[in-house]
This record gives C-alpha cells, structure tokens and sequence, in this order.
C-alpha cells in the first residue's frame, strides 16, 4: 500500500501512526520539519498524548482566535449601525438555512424569495439539505433554537475544518519539499499557517453565520486529505457527504474518483498493492457521487426534470455557465467605474484568486489539492450570478494558498508577522462590512 502521503507512488507502505506528530508519525524537532528521535521515556499518557497531537491543538487555538478577532469585529460594526449581531449572522441565504430547518422545503415562508424576488413552491429546492437538515435535528433537542444550533454545528465543522486545514498543509509541505521551487519549509509551521489563511480569508466570518462554507470546507479538507494518504474510504466518504452540502461538491466528487481511478492504474502492477487496498479505492470511486445524485434524484421528483435543481438556480439566481463574461464585466466595470469598497474588492479578490492559482502550478502543489483548487476557481470565476458572493464562494479555494503558508514558514518571525497581521485585520474588517455596511445580498 502506498505511503499516506505520497499520491503517485504505490509501493511504498504507510507509516503506523499518521496521527502522530509529524505527518509520518515522528514527532517534528523545533526547528524545522526534520523527525527527530523518540525519547526513551515518553513521559505520563497525557503529556504524551498532548505532545503527538500538539499540532492539531495549536490549529484549534489559532483557529478560534482569529475568529474570535472577526466576530469581535462584526460585533462593534453591528452596534454602530443599529443591528442586532444574530441578525448580521443569518442573513440572506442564512434565513433559507433557518426556515428549510425549522419548517422542512414545502415550508418556507412565501417571503423568502429567489434573486428576482420571486417564491414559487420550487425554489427552497436550490437549496441543498446537508447543512439545514442537520441544523434542524440539532434543534429538537431541549432548550437548543434553530438559530443556537446553525452556530453552535459551524464551529465545530470549522474547527474540524482547521484541523484539516493544518494536517493538509503538513502533508503538502512534506510532499513538496523537495520538488518546489520554495525549498523545504516546516511541516508544522506551514500547517499553522495555512490555519491561520484559511481562518482570515476575505468573508471567513461566513465559517460562523448560518451558511454551508464551514461544513464544505471541512468535508472538502478532509477528503483531499484521504487522497493525498491513500485513505480511500475515508476520501469516498467525505465526498459523499459533500453531495448533500452544496452544487460545489461536484468538483470534489471528481477528484477524488480521478485520483482514486490513477491509483488503481499506477497499482495495477504492484505486488504491495493488496486486494484489499483495491477495493477501497473502488469504493471510493462508488461512494463520491452517491449524495449529490441522491439528491438530484429528489429534486427530479420534486419537479418531474432530470434538470430540475438547474433550472431552479439559472431562472432563480441567473446562475449558469458563461465562460468568465459575467466576471470579466463586473470586474472591468467595478474597477474602472465603481467608488464603493465592497465591489472593488470583490474585483481584487477574483484577481489575486487567479494570481494564487498561476503561484500554485508554479510551486508544484500536488495534483489533487491543484485540481481541486482549479476546477472550483474555474466552476465560480466562469459562471453567471451574483458576483458580490464570489469571495464567500471563493473560501474553499484556501488550499491554493499552502505555496504561501511554505513561504511564511521559512521567513523569519517578524517578516510572518507582518505579513499575516494586516490580513487578519483586513479579513475582520471586510467581512463586518460585507454584512452591515452593504445593503446588497453576499
């Protein structure tokens, strides 16, 4: 079986314990990614145990602190503008999270409408059931509200995200070590840091509103994480699970059954790839797409279409594959002619994303993570819709950022500094704006 971390090599076995310390199981010295011996006396079970998990700890630490900083943030924006903070956290697509919730899909109020301000007894159905159904079971337990319980599931989900987050930037640094033009950078160092970027995105503060990006992007993480170790069931699974999340989950779905795919070729030959372990890649390629056909399927109950969840969201929202025109226009005429902030940087963020992309193929970024990256850039960027939700869209796109997560790992400490402190301000900062300074949906 192939080594959890090498994708293209099948014939190298894993290492025991990838659930330790380094990604290979080792714990990491401190300075820098090379393992270093195991003491003789490893100490009381619990120091121990925190010393192998540590990484995952700083992640969780890091994580919620920037959070705190944003949701902080959004709290003085919303006291200034006379707006309740649960408000500002369930707004637009957060009250369709709530009513599918609280009153099922034939339930939702007739005042919640589509982008045309239209309700009809399909539209709720553009919606996937994942996130809500969830929220909803959730919510029938005592003293727990629907609004409670949409907050209380996104930050866990975003702390099984950073976590993700944090071992998926380990195992790209080891991964790309030598065959990036960055050089070696710290396993655990650049793990911390992609927690750190993925935490301060642009609209990061959606991880803790009523939206579906804290539960994508933890799925996501984590399957391409199954990837990269060869964990097929473990990849299948998260895919599947990312089907009944939101449309985006087709890009998932396809990468983890075209990696699942390369491996039973590149395998087909070995004598260390056991039945068993090709087995397990044919389940993952089976299960990956079972969620989102499922539900597909119901919404071709719903509406008596194969194509009735498309037609929904293209009449409902004008959301449809145009090549880039719809973006390419927003992004001239916002910063040619635009003066307000929230649309010119919108345009500057859809740039840098594609900026970040060019920096990803340059720093040989393992195919999968790549792949991912580039089709979900490719499926926002070349559609039609409401451009203002594009840095919301754009968040499970952190991974291309792992290239500058290796880059503050080798600088020194203040260069980090000084790099990462004015974007978690400005991520705080955008985000607050975004949901009370903005008057248009995001």
């Amino acid at each position: 079986m192939a080594t959890p971390t090498d994708v293209d090599d099948p014939g190298r076995r894993p290492d025991p314990d990838p659930g330790t310390g380094g990604v290979d199981g080792r714990p990491i010295s401190p300075g820098g990614s090379t393992p270093a011996r195991r003491p003789a006396d490893p100490g009381p079970p619990f120091a121990d145990w925190v010393r192998r998990y540590r990484w995952c700890l700083d992640a969780l630490v890091v994580y919620l602190v920037i959070r705190a900083i944003g949701i902080l943030t959004l709290a003085r924006f919303a006291d200034l503008r006379d707006i309740t903070l649960s408000k500002a956290l369930t707004v637009w697509d957060g009250q369709w999270m709530l009513a599918i919730a609280t009153h099922g899909y034939d339930g939702v109020p007739a005042s919640l409408t589509d982008a045309r301000g239209i309700h009809t007894a399909d539209t709720a159905y553009a919606f996937f059931p994942g996130y809500p159904y969830l929220v909803g079971f959730l919510a029938k337990l005592p003293g727990v509200t629907p609004f409670g319980a949409a907050l209380t599931l996104n930050l866990v989900l975003g702390c099984i995200a950073a976590v993700g987050a944090a071992r998926l930037g380990m195992v790209c640094a080891r991964l790309m070590s030598r065959r990036s033009p960055i050089g070696p950078a710290p396993e655990r160092a650049t793990g911390l840091f992609l927690v750190v970027l993925f935490a301060a995105t642009p609209m990061s503060i959606v991880l803790n509103m009523a939206y579906t990006e804290a539960m994508f992007c933890a799925l996501a993480t984590w399957a391409l994480i199954g990837i990269l170790e060869k964990r097929w069931l473990l990849a299948g699974v998260m895919a599947g699970l990312c089907g009944f999340c939101r449309p985006t989950a087709a890009v998932v779905i396809g990468v983890v059954v075209l990696a699942a795919l390369v491996s039973l070729w590149t395998g087909r030959s070995s004598t260390e790839v056991t039945g068993a372990d090709r087995a397990r890649a044919a389940a993952a390629i089976v299960l990956s797409p079972l969620g989102y056909l499922t539900y597909l399927g119901v919404v071709w109950a719903h509406t008596g279409s194969p194509t009735g969840w498309f037609r929904i969201q293209t009449e409902g929202w004008d959301t449809e594959f145009d090549w880039g025109v719809a973006a390419f226009n927003f992004v001239n005429e916002q910063l040619v002619n635009s003066a307000e902030v929230a649309p010119t940087a919108t345009s500057w963020i859809v740039l840098s994303t594609l900026v970040m992309l060019g920096v990803a193929v340059w720093a040989r970024l393992p195919w999968p993570v790549l792949l991912f990256g580039s089709l979900l850039v490719a499926q926002i960027v070349l559609s039609s819709g409401l451009m203002m939700s594009r840095p919301r869209l754009l968040l499970p796109a952190f991974v291309l950022l792992i290239p500058l997560a290796m880059a503050l790992a080798r600088a020194r400490p203040v260069i980090a500094g000084l790099v990462v402190v004015p974007i978690v301000v400005g991520s705080s900062w955008f985000g607050a704006h975004m949901l009370t300074v903005f008057p248009h949906a995001m």
